[in-house]
């Protein structure tokens, strides 16, 4: 197999092991000032991102598919306002632990930093706390994880209150392992009066300046949690005033910058931000639209997925995402000019798999055809055959969408008045549990019931009609 770097790779099919030219090559991927300050306080910091260089392993897959991986952590890198000066890749068996890429393939990794005057690494994994100090040792710059660059993009485009929330949320609890000092700030004690500062409740025998952090930090994560259960009991009453009106409602999930807000536009006359960035979109915007026919329902536009996803993102935006679980319909908007969409695809379901959307029906919308490579439709219309192709740029495919998403709704709960033989307490039993009651009367032959219902249940209903009063 031939790389994108002019060289061959290849395993062996008898052993599974790597060529050793492919094990000691730290190779670039084409098109891709020191610090290291002593951080003695929480290390809740903003990023420094200005000139950086990006490091990924490559320990299975195919190259296309690890080069892919690159190129997007290169996007996120531009999107959080860095510089990428080099993009380099390292194929290996597995993972080194104790510093990611090795021992010599980092102090290889240090003399390119220094060549090129990065100020930071970036790692296309999750590095755990060892793994971090150790490169840090080495390179003598900063180093963050793509979980770490993820957060910082977060941080920087959430504006709601609920937003901002879940982006502190998911960086603490990131941050919570990987607190660490240098130099005498491990051992720091604030015990009696010797800490000088630190106020009240954080004086005690011999505690250290991290356990005092680590303290401060869960008792904030405590508070975040609780203020996030607030936002998703408001949001929970929205949804339940959407089903009392029988407004069926439409998530609009999938991968970062596939086009979501762009069709959100579209469809309703919006107005919300469009941007080729990625994660543009953090705060859900909820908006009226109709069916070709009239029918009113609710399209939900929410924050983009993408690959390794962080699980504290996930934790933390699950009362928004959660909005796909209690959804009539998922539409899922892929991007159909990317040049891998397929790994779109199984990201997204991933996370929706993860907050209990699977059960919800999807109708998939491919995107942004007017820039896509025709092969690349044809292969993603074999594998998902009801797909709707679409552009949100030049409208193309919008009516099929429409007509698409009116077959794919639910019917709608109907009204019904009833007097339910008092034997028959078995169907009044299901109206409580699977619609919404307005009115109940005990009557001399039954009980009388008001109730919206769905239509199977209406339709079993129907033969003990009353008038309305």
């Amino acid at each position: 197999m031939t790389t994108a770097f002019g060289e061959r790779t290849s395993v062996s099919a008898a052993t599974g092991e790597l060529d050793l030219e492919d094990r000691h090559a730290l190779r670039r991927v084409a098109g891709l000032s020191t610090e290291l300050a002593d951080v003695t306080e929480v290390e809740y910091r903003a990023l420094r991102l200005e000139q950086v260089v990006l490091i990924g392993v490559w320990t299975d897959g195919s190259a296309a598919e690890a080069e892919n991986s690159l190129r997007e952590l290169s996007r996120l890198a531009e999107t959080a306002g860095s510089e990428v000066l080099d993009g380099l890749i390292q194929r290996r068996s597995k993972i080194d632990p104790a510093t990611y890429v090795g021992a010599g393939k980092a102090a290889e990794l240090a003399d390119i930093v220094a060549a090129t005057g990065a100020d930071t690494v970036i790692c296309d994994g999750e590095l755990s706390p060892s793994q971090l100090r150790q490169l840090e040792s080495v390179t003598k710059v900063k180093v963050i994880d793509r979980t770490a660059l993820i957060l910082d993009i977060f941080a920087q485009h959430a504006k709601s209150r609920e937003g901002k929330s879940q982006v502190e949320l998911a960086q603490l609890q990131y941050l919570l392992p990987r607190l660490r000092g240098w130099g005498e700030s491990l051992s720091r004690q604030a015990g009696g009066r010797v800490a000088g500062g630190g106020g009240i409740g954080t004086r005690g025998p011999g505690e250290t300046k991290i356990e005092t952090d680590r303290r401060r930090i869960r008792t904030r994560i405590s508070k975040l949690r609780a203020e996030i259960s607030g936002f998703k009991t408001g949001r929970e009453v929205q949804r339940g005033q959407r089903r009392r009106n029988s407004v069926p409602s439409v998530v609009i999930a999938g991968y970062t910058n596939a086009g979501k807000s762009s069709l959100l536009n579209v469809l309703t006359g919006a107005g919300v931000l469009v941007e080729d960035a990625l994660f543009a979109t953090l705060d859900p915007s909820v908006r009226k639209a109709k069916t070709p026919s009239g029918r009113p329902f609710t399209l939900t536009d929410t924050v983009g997925f993408v690959r390794h996803l962080p699980h504290q993102l996930v934790d933390a935006f699950r009362s928004t995402l959660e909005e796909a679980a209690d959804a009539d319909l998922v539409m899922h908007v892929v991007d159909g000019s990317d040049a891998d969409p397929q790994a779109q695809i199984s990201a997204v379901r991933g996370v929706l798999a993860e907050v209990g959307a699977t059960e919800v029906p999807e109708l998939m919308v491919i995107n942004k055809i007017d820039g896509a490579d025709p092969d690349t439709l044809k292969a993603l219309l074999l594998h998902h055959r009801d797909a709707v192709l679409v552009s949100a740029k030049t409208g193309e495919g919008l009516a099929d969408l429409k007509a698409a998403i009116e077959e794919a709704l639910p019917e709608r709960d109907r009204l019904v008045r009833v007097a339910v033989p008092y034997d028959r307490g078995d169907l009044v039993a299901r109206a409580h549990a699977e619609g919404e009651v307005s009115s109940v009367e005990h009557g001399p032959e039954g009980t009388l019931l008001e109730a919206r219902v769905p239509p199977e249940l209406a339709a079993e209903l129907e033969r003990f009609a009353v008038a309305a009063p």
